[in-house]
């Protein structure tokens, strides 16, 4: 009997302020009758951020920004077939409302702005209240705004006994430029507002279809490459500390033996325990990104949450 892979789904609790109170929407599907989160299926060659953002759009008309991840939730489907679902927290700002077309239709009949404790009333499944409980958690921490570093190992690239020229001028391989097109979507995601790379082309190769996507420049450093590779990690320590103080979602693209150095400072400055996701961000593979989130409010405080997506799954993990 072949056993079929879980249906993949990402969604988000949008929420916002009002009068210093939080509330977040909940979606009426008529076709279902139920109140939920939105949410939706992962489509082929989608990275789960890129999913959340594109279902949010659907459902709802809002562009939004995915802060930290909020876990998962797991059930079985009628059809028998497991679902996991990723969430997210996604702050909405006025502007994003007056930006936002919702039309009624044959999917979701209704939108609703609502407290904690009434959504949690309202909600029809246990599992989206489980999630809203994670937020609520989150947010009492005062850990719920967040920024985002988002390091980025470059794409495959040709192998360097097979390049007769410098290393910095390796390229990617075909297979490294599918992987950095996969990904630009993913990182968007996050909206990031600045893109940091080595100097190195298979890196700025890497993040030039997430240049192109956003519209952002990239700040080429040589302090990144693994030419200028250094044990003592002091110029990469010092890149570290400058992101941190100014607490603006950045995107870092750098080399294999540079991204420890990287996570090793962010880890120590945030005054974080080093676990599972942080250990798998400090070795990824080629072509795949982490998300490491940091509270705004008390970005000393530990590490919000570390995630991890990869060009080569089309999917991801985040604890």
């Amino acid at each position: 009997m072949t056993v079929q892979p879980a249906v993949l789904a990402a969604g988000a609790v949008c929420w916002r302020l009002v009068d210093g109170k939080a509330r977040i929407l909940v979606v009426h599907r008529g076709d279902r009758a139920d109140v939920s989160l939105p949410k939706g299926k992962l489509d082929p060659g989608e990275t789960l951020p890129e999913t959340a953002v594109r279902e949010i759009a659907e459902e709802t008309g809002l562009a939004v920004t995915l802060g930290a991840p909020l876990g998962t939730v797991e059930y079985v489907l009628p059809n028998g077939r497991d679902k996991i679902v990723y969430y997210w927290s996604t702050e909405i700002d006025d502007h994003a409302l007056e930006l936002a077309r919702f039309v009624p239709n044959d999917e979701i009949a209704a939108l609703e702005w609502l407290d904690l404790d009434k959504a949690r009333k309202k909600l029809s499944y246990p599992h989206d209240i489980e999630v809203v409980d994670r937020f609520a958690k989150r947010l009492k921490k005062g850990n719920a705004r967040t920024f985002a570093l988002i390091v980025v190992r470059h794409g495959k690239a040709v192998p360097a006994e097979s390049w007769d020229g410098p290393d910095a001028t390796r390229p990617l391989m075909q297979r490294g430029v599918d992987q950095s097109v996969a990904i630009a979507k993913g990182i968007a995601a996050f909206s990031p507002v600045k893109i940091v790379s080595s100097s190195a082309a298979r890196c700025l190769a890497t993040v030039d279809p997430l240049a192109r996507l956003t519209q952002l420049p990239v700040k080429a450093k040589d302090e990144l490459s693994q030419d200028n590779y250094d044990v003592t990690a002091t110029v990469v320590n010092a890149i570290a500390a400058k992101r941190l103080r100014k607490k603006r979602t950045t995107v870092l693209c750098s080399h294999g033996p540079v991204l420890p150095q990287l996570l090793d400072e962010l880890v120590a400055l945030t005054r974080s325990k080093v676990g599972a996701a942080l250990s798998n961000a400090a070795s990824l593979a080629p072509g795949d990104f982490a998300v490491i989130h940091i509270s705004r409010e008390h970005p000393r405080s530990g590490i919000v949450a570390t995630e991890i997506h990869s060009a080569n799954l089309f999917a991801g993990r985040a604890s």
